[in-house]
């Protein structure tokens, strides 16, 4: 049985900015339901949660075996190292420094400058390349006051530098942009039942600290950093919707 979500088919190709994470898992799921091919890119960056690369594939795997319709259209994945960060600035995401919500500026510790306008910049290169507009990522202006390449101002102005600059017609999806993170969770069960969100909670992976080791009913991290506290939160808010008997997915 197919668990796509019953939307008009783009007979085109698309490539989705693939982590491993909660939210690049949701966007993989929501464009392998809406277009014809569906490729993934994913970058190690020497990120100090490399566990999501592991991830990654078990992830692809997975959905593949969801939905024969999504296996058919799921496409080959690329991994592509850009490890320059560190040599660029100085953050938890990349050292062993400390993780914490309020650093320099009033960012976290873990903002890497220009982290996701580089991901998006790297992408539409490979993409150009392969004659594929269509670029999905999973930023969301939930996240925007911590990390503001998520902002869709930020995705908006990355949209048209890529296409005044490469002279092209690349269209950038945040499907979660203006979902909150327990709309989040609504949207992937609205693409594929409680089996993709137990999917979602088994084999994806959110914590900056990169803990595998400890399980929580929302998956799998530390508990205590920004990332983790942010998954709970908004897998505790979906729960109590669904017992309320709640749905629609909550914006932010």
């Amino acid at each position: 049985m197919s668990t796509a979500s019953p939307t008009p088919l783009q007979q085109e190709q698309a490539l989705v900015i693939f982590s491993g994470g909660q939210d690049s898992a949701t966007c993989l799921a929501w464009a392998l339901s809406r277009f014809e091919r569906v490729r993934t890119l994913g970058f190690d960056y020497g990120q100090r949660h490399n566990v999501e690369l592991a991830c990654r594939q078990r992830l692809r795997a997975a959905l593949a075996e969801l939905d024969p319709l999504w296996a058919s259209r799921l496409g080959p994945d690329t991994l592509l190292n850009v490890d320059i960060f560190r040599q660029l600035a100085d953050t938890a995401l990349t050292s062993e420094a400390p993780i914490a919500a309020d650093g320099p500026g009033g960012l976290p510790t873990t903002f890497v400058p220009g982290r996701n306008l580089l991901f998006i910049l790297h992408a539409a290169v490979w993409a150009y390349a392969k004659n594929i507009r269509h670029l999905i990522l999973g930023v969301c202006q939930s996240d925007s006051s911590g990390y503001p390449d998520c902002r869709d101002d930020s995705i908006k102005a990355m949209q048209v530098a890529l296409n005044c600059g490469m002279d092209s017609r690349f269209v950038l999806h945040t499907p979660l942009m203006w979902l909150s993170k327990r709309g989040a969770w609504e949207l992937a069960e609205s693409l594929g039942g409680t089996a993709l969100v137990d999917l979602i909670l088994e084999e994806s992976h959110t914590c900056y600290a990169g803990e595998r080791g400890r399980r929580y009913d929302w998956g799998y991290g530390c508990g205590v950093c920004p990332a983790c506290r942010l998954r709970a939160s908004g897998y505790a808010a979906y729960r109590e919707a669904r017992k309320n008997g709640e749905r629609g997915r909550t914006e932010v």
